[in-house]
């Protein structure tokens, strides 16, 4: 199997569980909805849409919304997100790196989180161009290196076999640098602003426990350690624990985050 392809379909099974980070990424969703602009009757596609917070969020507003994402188990969490809230959204299962939709079809594109995690950022990026309109708007909401979530994936990825050679590193999507050469000529009127997330705990321990039973990568190295190094394992926990405390106080989780959007040429 192609090297991306293998890595993909770990992905696929590791990001089973991320239900559980739902209600942290709720409030996010509606300011990354808001910084779209999103309007009614807008054609919207939500890529790597997981439970689906940012596609409810829009069709909410009178959006007509096609959310996308690779675990098939987020999808189902997403359907029954939008039964409950009463709107009608079209869900695919499929990958970012090859969106099986027209060129143009959307008015706006949008993805919280999810397309980082594509292992060829060129490929991903130039696919939700392809799809969006000329005019046409696409936001996203990444992680810098430099904060907490940023840290907390490269030493997670300290730990983990190494990604295909190629493979781009999800926080680099965090570095407006990075994110203007990736946008390159395609697009005009970059804007960027910053956001926090609060993530409540008890500690920093305690929010790791959650990150150990739904964060797709962090899964995977406790699955993998637990078999062949649990001191490895444990002294991985030490270390993550040591990066909550700078970011934890009166029982929250600060996650700085970055949303950037930009128009269409």
């Amino acid at each position: 199997m192609d090297p991306f392809e293998s890595f993909k379909a770990v992905q696929k099974l590791a990001w089973v569980h991320f239900a559980a980070f739902e209600m942290n990424t709720t409030p996010c969703a509606a300011r990354l909805v808001k910084r779209a602009r999103v309007r009614p009757g807008q054609r919207v596609l939500d890529v790597a849409c997981g439970t689906g917070v940012v596609s409810v969020t829009a069709a909410r507003l009178g959006a007509r919304v096609t959310g996308l994402d690779l675990t098939p188990a987020l999808l189902e969490r997403a359907r029954e997100n939008a039964r409950i809230a009463r709107v009608e959204i079209e869900w695919h299962e499929g990958d970012v790196e090859k969106l099986p939709f027209g060129d143009a079809a959307f008015d706006v594109v949008v993805s919280q989180y999810g397309h980082i995690f594509a292992p060829r950022p060129e490929v991903a990026i130039g696919e939700m161009l392809r799809v969006l309109k000329p005019g046409g708007t696409i936001a996203f909401s990444t992680w810098p290196p430099e904060l907490f979530v940023g840290r907390m994936f490269a030493l997670t990825m300290s730990y983990l076999p190494p990604p295909p050679p190629g493979a781009g590193v999800p926080t680099q999507w965090g570095d407006p640098a990075i994110v203007r050469q990736r946008l390159g000529s395609a697009v005009k009127d970059i804007l960027f602003d910053s956001a926090r997330m609060l993530v409540p705990a008890l500690s920093p321990s305690h929010q790791r426990l959650l990150s150990e039973k739904s964060s797709g990568a962090i899964v995977r190295l406790v699955a993998d350690l637990e078999m062949s190094d649990p001191a490895r394992l444990e002294q991985f926990r030490r270390e993550y624990d040591a990066l909550a405390s700078e970011y934890f106080e009166n029982n929250f989780l600060r996650q700085d985050y970055l949303i950037t959007r930009a128009t269409k040429i």
